[in-house]
């Protein structure tokens, strides 16, 4: 297997302690469209030159959240959301697409459970990962039959350092309703040997993103509104 990591820095773990061979890392600004094609192209001569044959996984993971008050914290920090958020996984996905043709595999798309209703507070963020979901199923029926599948992945809050990075401080999160990533990893991977193209991790996510879908969408803003409220005020923002 060879894996190829595109981010600013280097994944924190290192993957070739479990026996796997050495991340390539291609240092790339995801919000950056130019970075974006530059990099895309040095991978897939990297994948023809060091493996010109075998399957490949595609999995968009990079993306971040914020919540205040919209513009809060800031318009740019916004805008940069939807750069990584959605342009980076369409246009990443689309550069590397005719090689997946190719070859076969599968691309992963990170969504999240918000993409199952609106989230005041958090629209921005919301809003791309309910775009993240529903594009990730509409192209999944395009490729029926290509050899080529798409999985949408929408996990609910896991221990990973999103919110902090959101801007969420200590305490904002219910360890029982958490996941651990490792947890997640794992049903991604389950989903993905059984074909499917959306997996919901853990059976209370599962039971959230229900009702989320079948309540009234107004309804369920302004729960989801109370809940990112309390949220918000017990983890401060900057």
């Amino acid at each position: 297997m060879v894996i190829c990591n595109l981010s600013r820095r280097l994944p924190e773990e290192n993957i070739s302690s479990k026996g796997q061979k050495a991340v390539n890392h291609f240092p790339c600004d995801l919000t950056d469209a130019a970075a974006v094609a530059r990099t895309a192209a040095t991978v897939q001569t990297f994948l023809v030159n060091t493996l010109p044959a075998g399957r490949i996984l595609l999995i968009n993971n990079s993306g971040f959240g914020a919540f205040g008050h919209f513009p809060e914290p800031h318009l740019p920090r916004q805008l940069a959301m939807i750069d990584l958020n959605i342009r980076a996984v369409v246009h990443l996905t689309g550069l590397l697409l005719p090689l997946l043709r190719t070859r076969g595999g599968v691309i992963i798309n990170v969504a999240s459970t918000v993409a199952f209703q609106p989230t005041a507070y958090a629209a921005t963020y919301g809003a791309s990962k309910a775009f993240v979901l529903h594009w990730t199923l509409a192209l999944n029926e395009e490729l029926r039959g290509t050899g080529v599948s798409a999985l949408a992945l929408c996990p609910g809050t896991t221990t990973t350092d999103f919110f902090e990075a959101a801007g969420v401080g200590p305490g904002a999160t219910v360890p029982a309703l958490s996941m651990t990533s490792d947890a997640v990893v794992d049903a991604a991977f389950r989903a993905l040997a059984a074909g499917s193209a959306l997996v919901v991790p853990g059976w209370k996510n599962k039971l959230l993103t229900f009702f989320s879908a079948k309540l009234p969408k107004p309804l369920v803003t302004r729960i989801a509104a109370k809940i990112l409220a309390r949220l918000r005020l017990k983890g401060g923002t900057p």
